[in-house]
């Protein structure tokens, strides 16, 4: 099951069974059940888990391990400005990734189960690792011999989708000398996506004024090579390399019928190409200076993005055909160098780290409409070009210490200095300087319950691209460029508590409150409209994941999961003053998950379900909620041993979930003007049937 997360905050496979005459049955094998020690360098107990003790769910690499860990739940780094100090919930060997654009996900992914020493759960306030809190997951794991592994996961829908053949990963880990290696070939983010039916528009009055008949397919593939290089450095010194170039490959294609009393019928087609490329290269090396350590990381990132969009609409009646079309092609830049010098001093573990970040984007856009000769002629379009760039550093300064047998105090001090500058039709440059820092308490009254505390001040980061103006032709809408647009911040406030039922499983509970200055939504711009800031809002979220298992009731082998997220926000709307919640949040999420592996065979079966309710998005003239589900549901079945593999099949979407979404459309401003038309769209997805095949080499 997808693990649940909240506002601060969403199996891949690949070494193969142990056999029957060496370890028993994985269906037999017995629960998870950690260690409770003192880990090095942590003042507070941690629990370890060893290979063992995933034994039943015969696992391939590090995720489908850290997946199984009763209660916890992988959390990636947030997008936040540059590097910055530790954001996620997962450590290798001890390390935070020095990477932004792989997340921890594929990072797993490419760590054989045979290479996994332990898993260490621990509370992250109690690190040594400034920006840490909650739980922690460290794998420790050695390459000391060369092995592959690999997935495929077709998938197969009923309707419409054309069927997924190139989803799946294959990887290479291994060690030579003092350097260990691996190296990935990722696509695990493909596919292929379908849905169709009809539409209904109606007037103020509910009088049916349009009937449409719509089929949509989408085809996505985003193929990353990607490596990494670990060398154990002369005394005490750590390095690491790290890179990936990645091609995304990404269509959409939406053909239909529209029919509108007293005029001709109508074919319409929307084709949308997105076809990208994207390198990052990233290394860091730490080594021991003076009383303490320094840890340098560099990093550069770059991605081409170009972007076409097209709208065309043809008559039955042979009138010439109207259409329009919109392009952009942006170069995303963003390089740092960041350093890190660690020590100990009156009894805890000090830090200072320095930043410094050049980002920027270069785009041309473009505007065309279709003439009657079928040839699309460009339209003045110059808030769509131009640049954006920032120079951006940050200081930080932290202390951590035990301040008792079962508590540990963390805290970070600093702040951002950043310059931003727009080029092009509306360009400008502003400076900011922004305190930024956390403080952190973990309690641990004893080795089954732990609770953390966290207040946060933080920065988020910007999209570029919303600073230029841009078109969105399948809805009729477009956004001006706003060069007064500026970071999200916000006072976080977070809690997290991790009780352990013994053999029965475990419960997490995190509550969340965010303060925010600037949100970023849609404003007034001018006459129009574009990405801006919101001066106040809030948003507060309830989590609460759960781990059952049921061996200790007589069912062995099976175990429930289950998730939920209650969230609430709150700001005043730009354009009408009235209260309501951030445009498109996510309100609402429950998931449930059951596995059951078998006892004395290798076989297992699941089933999964998911529901999620979300608010509508606001523009000036319109409201609209579109959304899939609201529920999803699964059942699958899968061998651990078929020749040396482990293979699965799955039924998705048993419940038929739809594809829907509900728009009203004003004349002019929305609250001070008549309804122009509600849209009202009810589409078919259906089943779809999953395959995989995960294997070693």
């Amino acid at each position: 099951m997808k693990k649940l997360h909240g506002i601060a905050l969403l199996a891949l496979a690949g070494a193969s069974p142990a056999s029957a005459q060496d370890e028993p049955e994985t269906g037999n094998a017995p629960l998870p059940d950690p260690q409770v020690v003192g880990v090095p360098a942590s003042p507070l107990v941690g629990q370890v888990y060893t290979p063992a003790d995933f034994a039943r769910y015969a696992p391939r690499n590090a995720l489908d391990m850290l997946a199984q860990v009763p209660g916890f739940s992988i959390r990636n780094s947030e997008q936040l400005r540059g590097l910055g100090q530790a954001s996620g919930n997962v450590l290798f060997n001890g390390q935070r990734p020095s990477t932004k654009s792989d997340d921890l996900a594929t990072l797993l992914t490419r760590i054989p189960a045979g290479n996994v020493t332990r898993i260490e759960i621990l509370d992250g306030a109690s690190l040594d690792l400034p920006g840490l809190s909650g739980q922690v997951a460290n794998i420790v794991y050695e390459a000391d011999q060369l092995i592959g592994q690999f997935s495929w996961r077709p998938q197969v829908r009923a309707h419409y989708a054309d069927p997924l053949l190139t989803r799946g990963d294959v990887s290479v880990s291994g060690s030579s000398g003092d350097v260990e290696y691996e190296i990935g070939l990722n696509n695990d983010d493909a596919g292929r996506s379908a849905a169709g039916g009809g539409t209904l528009l109606y007037d103020g009055l509910g009088t049916i004024i349009e009937t449409r008949d719509d089929v949509w397919t989408s085809a996505y593939d985003s193929p990353k090579l990607s490596g990494k290089l670990a060398w154990d450095g002369p005394g005490t010194s750590i390095g690491n390399l790290s890179g990936h170039y990645q091609r995304i490959y990404s269509r959409y294609s939406e053909d239909g019928d529209r029919l509108v009393p007293g005029l001709p019928d109508q074919f319409r087609t929307v084709r949308e190409k997105n076809d990208t490329w994207n390198y990052e290269l990233g290394a860091d090396y730490e080594f021991a200076l003076g009383p303490g350590r320094l840890k340098t990381i560099g990093l550069r990132r770059f991605s081409h993005e170009p972007y076409l969009q097209e709208v065309v609409v043809a008559f039955a009646d042979g009138s010439p055909a109207i259409g329009d079309r919109f392009t952009q092609t942006g170069d995303l830049a963003e390089t740092i160098g960041r350093g890190e010098y660690s020590w100990k001093m009156l009894g805890g573990d000090w830090q200072i780290s320095g930043e410094a970040a050049y980002n920027t984007l270069d785009n041309v856009a473009g505007l065309f409409t279709l003439d009657p000769a079928g040839e699309f002629v460009p339209l003045p379009f110059p808030g769509g070009t131009g640049g954006v760039s920032e120079d951006r550093y940050e200081g930080l300064v932290s202390y951590g210490r035990k301040l008792g047998s079962t508590l540990s105090l963390q805290v970070v001090a600093g702040a951002e200095k950043s310059t931003i500058t727009q080029s092009g039709s509306d360009g400008l440059t502003r400076a900011f300087l922004r305190p930024k820092g956390s403080l952190s308490l973990a309690w641990q009254p004893s080795s089954d319950l732990d609770v953390a505390l966290k207040l946060r001040r933080r920065v988020l980061q910007l999209s570029f691209y919303d600073f230029l103006a841009r078109a969105f032709l399948n809805d009729d809408n477009e956004n001006a460029g706003n060069s007064d647009l500026r970071p999200q911040q916000d006072w976080s406030f977070e809690g997290e508590a991790n009780k352990k039922f013994g053999a029965w499983g475990s419960t997490q509970l995190r509550l969340i409150y965010r303060d925010v200055e600037d949100f970023v939504d849609i404003i007034p711009v001018g006459s129009g409209e574009a990405v801006g800031n919101i001066d106040k809002s809030w948003a507060a979220a309830v989590v609460w994941n759960n781990t059952i298992n049921l061996d200790p009731a007589g069912i062995r082998g099976m175990r429930l999961e289950t998730g939920f997220v209650f969230q609430k926000s709150e700001l005043r709307d730009p354009f009408t003053g009235e209260l309501r919640q951030w445009s498109g949040f996510t309100d609402t999420q429950i998931e449930a998950s059951l596995r059951h592996d078998i006892p004395d065979t290798d076989w297992a079966w699941g089933a999964e379900a998911n529901y999620s309710h979300n608010q509508p998005r606001y523009r000036s003239n319109s409201v609209d909620r579109i959304w899939e589900g609201p529920t999803f549901a699964s059942v699958f079945v899968e061998h651990k041993d078929v020749f040396g593999l482990t293979v699965r099949a799955q039924a998705g979407n048993i419940f038929n979930a739809r594809s829907r979404r509900f728009r009203s459309v004003y004349s002019g401003l929305r609250g001070e003007s008549p309804v122009l038309y509600i849209e009202d769209r009810d589409r078919l997805i259906g089943p779809i049937l999953s395959f995989s095949v995960r294997g070693n080499f």
